[in-house]
């Protein structure tokens, strides 16, 4: 019977989406073609997170384990931890002031309509090519000097060992920080992994943990600024990962 009840929650899942994307996708499609723009389609890009988050059930408590604070008039790196979907929903709620470009997969597209909005207002990477994967800093730092952030999930992905509490860390985000000389916006995420995993038999509605980890200031080496923000979200993990159980 609870299986029966995911599938359902996961099919509601597939009507908000569809509606919430077509209803709010056309003007955000249109607002895209001009950069200045893209400021207010991300307004509209937020109540798609909104709608998609709190419709499906979830809500969140923001814990600062920092006292710093973000510049409004600043670009950051965002990075968490990543294990859900949600994620993506969760990191435009949290920037209210950053309009957010994600770095995403290039197999999105293929998503009908919401794949042609997509790759309007993301950096898309084939990661199967090197020379799209070397191409993504200078589109980053096109979208940042355009006066938006950069999420990145440094994981690269989702692990299908459901194990392992935090996957190797890819460079990316530290290399665009370094070279670029951006702030990184450090959070971790508790509770998507169980409420909302990619097995579609599991799952359920609830409260998602969001510890804010600080701002870590860019060095000119990416090395430590990776060892760093692997540090943080990987002992938030571990402390209350373990508290919430």
């Amino acid at each position: 019977m609870t299986k029966i009840l995911n599938y359902l929650w996961r099919f509601w899942l597939l009507l908000l989406a569809f509606f919430l994307t077509v209803s709010i996708g056309i003007p955000v499609y249109i607002l895209s073609f001009n950069k200045k723009h893209y400021k207010y389609g991300y307004k509209l890009v937020r109540v798609w997170c909104f709608g998609m988050f709190y419709g499906m059930g979830f809500r969140y408590d923001l814990i600062k384990l920092s006292e710093q604070e973000k510049d409004k008039n600043i670009p950051y790196v965002f990075i968490s931890n990543h294990t859900s979907i949600m994620d993506i929903m969760l990191v435009c709620i949290l920037f209210p002031d950053h309009p957010i470009c994600f770095v995403g997969k290039k197999e999105l597209v293929k998503i009908p309509i919401f794949g042609t909005i997509y790759k309007r207002i993301c950096v898309m990477v084939d990661r199967a090519s090197a020379k799209s994967r070397a191409d993504v800093y200078r589109r980053c730092a096109e979208k940042m000097e355009e006066g938006n952030s950069i999420a990145i999930f440094p994981e690269g992905g989702v692990p299908d060992d459901t194990s392992i509490i935090l996957d190797d860390f890819k460079d990316g985000a530290f290399m665009l920080s370094s070279k670029h000389h951006s702030p990184i916006a450090v959070y971790t995420f508790v509770g998507l992994k169980e409420m909302f995993p990619f097995e579609n038999s599991k799952g359920y509605p609830g409260r998602v943990k969001v510890y804010f980890n600080g701002i870590i200031e860019p060095t000119d080496s990416p090395k430590d600024l990776k060892a760093e923000a692997y540090d943080k979200i990987k002992k938030t993990l571990i402390r209350y990962s373990v508290e919430r159980k």
